[in-house]
């Protein structure tokens, strides 16, 4: 349950596949655990884990050999 004066949302885009090599799902960059977590969370932990979005998407795209 996400409380109630949280105002950091959710990365989540709805595409929920898990790529094997990184760990992270190819949606929303984060891994199984921070996903599993992510509800109950303080701001500080979830603004922590968008921070380290945009690297993960350039390291998965290095990966994957594509541009972001």
């Amino acid at each position: 349950m996400t409380p109630v004066n949280s105002t950091v949302p959710s990365p989540c885009i709805s595409v929920c596949r898990m790529d094997v090599g990184s760990g992270w799902c190819e949606g929303c960059l984060r891994t199984l655990d921070e996903i599993a977590v992510w509800s109950v969370l303080e701001d500080h932990e979830k603004r922590a884990v968008w921070k380290q979005l945009p690297q993960r998407r350039e390291a998965l795209a290095a990966i994957k050999g594509t541009t972001t």
